[in-house]
């Protein structure tokens, strides 16, 4: 098969190989993929530039989780009608050496999530981890039904299918983004109202929940952490899945007195149960139509370089690699 993969870390252009590699083969309670659309995450290229100075995990890896295809091959124990079936997939490159940046991947059969007649796959390969990370986030503490939901980043990856799936559950979500121009990056209908952040910020919010709001979904803890504290509910819950600065202050005694929760997410290891509830969410709004998604037209799996780059310089459509291309 075609793939791509690396053998250290360093800059997408220096250590992306594409090349030929043996097809895999599914071991018991695992499928195989024909992999149609793989998506590209800010954490796919993390892992390959060596973040935080993380060591190569295998000797070769093959990148990305998220993908969308079809099942050619099961596995022992899985149900043999499931081979043809249309599927995105999620967490193919979690804990394991190779993932969806090939004509095939291997995964446990759990990570192939059934995608409806409808769902594009350009859509499905778009789910995996903004879309748990997301529903996680929306999700951990509770139903948001009749809630005000803050999406720092609404347009982001991870911030608008937050804010799409709070909205979808009965939330009335704001939305804030960092400048004007990027209302553009707001589709219609993905926040209630949109906030640009600011010296201005703290009274607009205010303004549209007096009362405070109930959950934060955080891309920028530190930076946005004193705004959080001063808009939330009390008991209100601050769900944090980035930070611009790792070691954040906190303003502590007001929110101590507001009884405010921190939860971080760290999406490879969120429980499994939530994870299935998520993929089953994910699933039924993207046939309702309810997640609308900006996807950049697919690159060539040649072209792999250029797609972790666009994704490290914040690109805010989605990107694709297509590797039968």
């Amino acid at each position: 098969m075609r793939a791509a993969w690396y053998e250290k870390t360093g800059p997408a252009s220096k250590v992306l190989v594409v090349g030929e590699l043996p097809d895999p083969t599914p071991g018991p309670g695992e499928v195989l993929v024909r992999v149609r659309y793989s998506g590209v995450n800010p954490g796919d290229a993390k892992k390959r530039e060596g973040w935080q100075g993380g060591p190569m995990p295998y000797p070769r890896v093959i990148p990305h989780s998220d993908a969308s295809g079809v099942i050619d091959a099961v596995g022992a124990g899985v149900d043999a009608a499931r081979v043809g079936r249309r599927v995105w997939v999620h967490g193919a490159q979690s804990y394991r050496p190779f993932g969806t940046a090939a004509e095939y991947v291997v995964v446990p059969g759990d990570l192939a999530v059934d995608l409806p007649d409808g769902v594009p796959d350009t859509l499905g390969a778009c789910l995996g981890i903004p879309g748990i990370t997301a529903h996680r986030a929306v999700f951990a503490d509770g139903p948001v039904d009749g809630l005000t939901v803050l999406v720092q980043g609404v347009h982001g990856a991870v911030g608008r299918l937050a804010a799409q799936l709070a909205r979808r559950a009965g939330a009335r979500v704001i939305g804030t983004i960092r400048k004007r121009q990027d209302f553009l990056d707001v589709e219609s209908g993905t926040a209630d109202h949109v906030v640009v952040l600011g010296s201005e910020a703290r009274e607009r919010i205010a303004k549209l929940a007096p009362d405070g709001v109930h959950r934060i979904i955080e891309v920028a803890f530190a930076a946005n952490l004193k705004l959080d504290a001063a808009v939330a509910a009390p008991g209100a819950t601050i769900a944090a899945y980035g930070t611009d600065d790792p070691k954040p202050r906190l303003p502590f005694w007001p929110m101590l007195f507001d009884n405010l929760v921190i939860r971080l997410l760290g999406s490879d290891d969120f429980p499994v149960e939530a994870k299935r509830a998520a993929a089953a969410d994910l699933t039924a709004a993207a046939s309702e139509g309810a997640l609308p998604t900006p996807i950049r037209k697919p690159l060539r799996l040649a072209r792999i370089a250029k797609a972790h780059d666009l994704v490290e310089g914040g690109i805010r459509a989605r990107v694709l690699i297509d590797p039968t291309a």
